[in-house]
């Protein structure tokens, strides 16, 4: 839940009697070299109170004056005000700012003014919306009825819910998987719903955002009377052949039969942008007095977001409607000292070869080693790590390194992610609620979670990938209005040494806009087979879907998916077809010990050839365990408690070939390209890595599947003679090019909202569809997901940005800062960094300053 505390006045304490400067003190001087690069103070801010709104009931007023809300912030009277005239509206402002209340409060009014309508809420994580329904529930409003609907509900009171609960939180999964092929069962609610709230909203991008585009689309079609009359707000998406591969979604707990393949619609490629909204120009009047009537224009859409860019388009094209944006911040805020720290070099070892380039400390390390520090001073921290193995590693080694200091404060420390079961989830959220949990290392499963208040501290265990993530995350610490210290801890990454060198990227710029892509074809037709089978399709349901629904709708037909009426378009199949919204490869796979049979936890499918390969080491809760064997047809992996001195790294090889090209610079001896692409790629063997020194014990083969993708991609080509002249010998082509690539991958997501591992790349001196030296860098999501896009658009700005990572970083051949990738497949074998800047030199003095799709 967002905080909605009043305007109460601001206390600047921190921690315990300890200011975040003293501590950013304490932390530095445990190294002889200043690891800290820049200090950002963000300063305090007074809130702006405005009284209640007149429609506010006073039951209501009294009801949050009970839980010390007296009156609301500006912001939160403004979109509450607009969500009550029924205005779609989104208000992005920052963590902590009171989001809940401007949803709460029109909502709520409407369910007491009106007892027969409804209130859906959405919710990305089952603990934020658990979280959500505590606040609710908390109020002790007569005829509410909150109820959490998701796969963990019990079903016997599943059907108490559908008939009786007014405010209904869920997920976009049980949406999808539960409520919506069910709605006859949800009819009554269904017709009466007045509000859908969108929580978090920001976290709808990608694959998974254009999914729940669809889910929302779906949603309005069955609920209230969506209008007819729309238009696409932006230019149309991409349209190409190919299959759809799509499967079950993990987030669903319901059962359900495997449905036939889907093919995406056949059709000429067409220009990149931004697609898929509706702009709905039959919203209705605006209704001030009273509450305003269920279901007579359809439900009103609020959304939720963190500071974004652009959050009114970003919104429109997630719901398909024209929406309204709230985004100035008048909530009070206590001060944050930010700090970028880069950790040290680390000394080579004795036995090393005398030739190893050297890298810096692991972040994952450091952040354990500042997680125990902080413990140690007694103050609560929150260290936020990319990976659920990070997560435990830091857990594990901050927990090592108190118990040594102080016998059993190890204890208070603990771990925390997704694949756990449900009751170490909810046991873990009460402890550090409770103040038993002093630190807590996490994957990003609680950038959104439970409402975490009093916390001190956070630890960024790297760059999250994008700004709005960074500020999510920081956020978390001063929750309470105290004085907070936030730290990011670089990775010996290209992306992370460059932030930690050019604050400016990250205190100076604006936050990323939103990116995602309901016209793809890889969404859209799975989506549309999905809403045939809860309602045959009509000619004005092709309308509220978008661009490319035709044309998505007839190869349906072709594939003999979808059977054509006078009436409309009729699913002809039994089973429902399956869909994979947050795009991870499949259903989960569960990791089972063999000697008893216990379920351990899930990895999501398309993480299953990496994580828990035959062979692999696996962590959980700080305990680890060695895979025996992985049974991909059952989704099983059975393993057994180990504690080896090694670990273990995938090792992958990767095949691409043109499809077509969408779109086109022609810039003389470069060439830019947008357009799409088949990537094969195949985990063929991992390398055990003594864990103390890094160093390599042998390599292991693996006979694993190849996967298939078709995807979108940004490429550049240039020619040989043009290397030639800017001194790049055809001996050094390859790892130039190679080194170029990994760097151009890992500084995308300055551009576009995704991290390195939402995207892939490939770079050839010679590749035979393009007949020239071409680097790619491709979507890792069928059918793209508008990273490449984003890249094709900005590929000056990008490329400027990776020449700079790479010939500022001080190292001489290359390291894991600026060109090396923790995901090659290739061991980082050849890399040429001196002659990659040449290339990027070439490129970027061809290039125009902006390119278009």
């Amino acid at each position: 839940m967002q905080d909605v505390t009043s305007a109460a006045t601001v206390s600047t304490g921190s921690g315990p009697g300890r200011t975040p400067e003293e501590l950013l003190r304490r932390l530095r001087a445990r190294t002889a070299a200043d690891p800290v690069t820049h200090v950002e103070r963000v300063p305090a801010r007074p809130g702006v109170p405005v009284p209640w709104p007149d429609w506010a009931p006073a039951e209501l007023r009294a009801a949050f004056a009970r839980r010390g809300v007296v009156a609301p912030w500006r912001h939160q009277a403004e979109a509450a005000s607009l969500a009550y005239d029924r205005q779609h509206v989104v208000v992005a402002t920052g963590t902590a700012s009171g989001k809940s209340l401007a949803y709460q409060l029109p909502a709520l009014a409407t369910l007491l003014a009106d007892p027969r309508a409804t209130v859906l809420y959405l919710a990305p994580t089952k603990a934020l919306a658990a979280d959500q329904f505590r606040a609710v529930a908390g109020l002790e409003l007569d005829g509410v009825r909150p109820a959490t609907y998701d796969g963990d509900t019990p079903r016997a009171e599943r059907e108490w819910i559908r008939r009786h609960a007014r405010f209904v939180l869920t997920n976009p999964d049980m949406l999808h998987h539960g409520i919506l092929p069910g709605h006859a069962h949800w009819s009554g609610f269904l017709r009466r719903l007045t509000y859908v709230i969108v929580d978090e909203c920001h976290t709808y991008r990608g694959v998974f955002g254009s999914h729940v585009a669809h889910v929302l689309r779906r949603l309005r079609r069955l609920s209230g009377r969506p209008s007819r009359t729309s238009m696409p707000v932006g230019p149309p998406g991409p349209v190409f052949a190919g299959p759809s591969g799509t499967t079950g979604s993990p987030g669903a707990t319901l059962a359900r039969s495997s449905g036939p393949t889907l093919a995406g619609p056949s059709g000429s490629p067409a220009v990149a942008g931004p697609a898929g909204g509706l702009v709905d120009r039959d919203a209705g009047p605006a209704l001030r007095s009273g509450a305003p009537p269920a279901g007579s224009t359809g439900p009103t859409f609020v959304l939720a977001s963190a500071t974004s860019g652009d959050p009114a388009t970003a919104a429109g094209r997630l719901t398909g409607l024209p929406v309204a944006a709230v985004t100035e911040d008048t909530s009070p805020r206590g001060g944050v000292t930010f700090a970028l720290w880069e950790p040290p070099m680390q000394p080579a070892t004795a036995d090393g070869p005398e030739d190893l380039t050297p890298v810096r400390r692991s972040a994952l390390r450091e952040t354990a080693d500042l997680l125990a520090d902080t413990v140690i001073e007694g103050v609560s921290t929150l260290a936020f790590v990319r990976s659920r193995r990070g997560a435990e590693v830091v857990a594990a080694n901050a927990r090592r390194a108190l118990d040594e200091a102080v016998p059993g404060l190890g204890a208070r420390v603990a771990a925390y992610r997704a694949g756990y079961l449900r009751e170490e989830r909810r046991e873990l959220e009460r402890a550090l609620l409770d103040g038993e949990l002093l630190g807590l290392a996490s994957t990003n499963a609680l950038e959104l979670g439970v409402d975490l208040v009093g916390l001190d501290a956070v630890l960024i265990c790297g760059y999250p990938g994008t700004r709005a993530s960074l500020w999510q995350q920081a956020g978390r610490a001063g929750r309470s209005g105290d004085e907070a210290l936030a730290v990011l801890v670089a990775r010996d990454d290209p992306l992370d040494t460059y932030l930690v060198h050019h604050p400016e990227a990250l205190f100076g710029a604006p936050v990323e806009a939103t990116v995602l892509d309901p016209a793809n074809p890889y969404v859209l037709a799975p989506q549309l087979a999905c809403a045939a089978v809860e309602s045959p399709l009509t000619p004005a349901d092709l309308e509220l879907f978008g661009d490319g629904a035709k044309e998505a709708v007839d190869a349906l037909v072709a594939a003999q998916a979808l059977r054509q009426r006078p009436t409309g378009w009729y699913w002809r199949h039994r089973e429902r077809p399956e869909v994979d919204l947050r795009g991870e490869g499949g259903a989960p796979v569960c990791v089972v010990e063999a000697a008893t049979g216990r379920l351990l936890g899930t990895v999501d499918g398309g993480s299953s050839h990496v994580l828990v390969h035959p062979g692999a080491v696996y962590l959980h809760q700080g305990v680890s365990y060695v895979v025996d064997e992985l049974d991909l047809a059952d989704g099983c992996a059975l393993v057994h408690a180990e504690e080896p001195d090694w670990s273990t790294h995938a090792r992958d090889v990767t095949a691409l070939s043109v499809v077509s090209v969408r779109s086109r610079v022609d810039a003389g001896p470069v060439q830019l390209f947008l357009g799409e692409v088949d990537v094969t790629n195949q985990v063929v063997s991992y390398q055990r890595r003594r864990i103390a020194s890094g160093e390599v014990i042998d390599t292991r083969p693996l006979d694993l599947p190849a996967r298939e993708l078709r995807t979108v991609a940004v490429w550049f080509t240039l020619t040989p003679e043009t290397l030639a002249a800017a001194g790049v010998e055809p001996p050094d082509v390859p790892g130039a090019l190679h080194a170029a690539e990994h760097a151009a991958i890992g500084l995308l997501p300055l551009m576009a909202t995704c991290d390195r591992w939402d995207i892939g790349g490939l770079s050839t001196a010679l590749h035979p569809d393009t007949g020239a030296p071409t680097v790619f860098v491709y979507d890792g999501h069928p059918g793209g997901a508008g990273f490449a896009e984003r890249a094709y658009r900005t590929a000056a700005a990008w490329l400027r940005a990776t020449r700079e990572a790479i010939a500022e970083c001080g190292c001489e051949t290359g390291c894991p800062s600026c060109v090396q990738s923790p995901k090659c497949g290739n061991g980082n074998n050849p890399l040429d960094k001196s002659a990659a800047v040449q290339v990027l030199d070439v490129v970027l003095a061809s290039l125009p300053g902006e390119t278009h799709a």
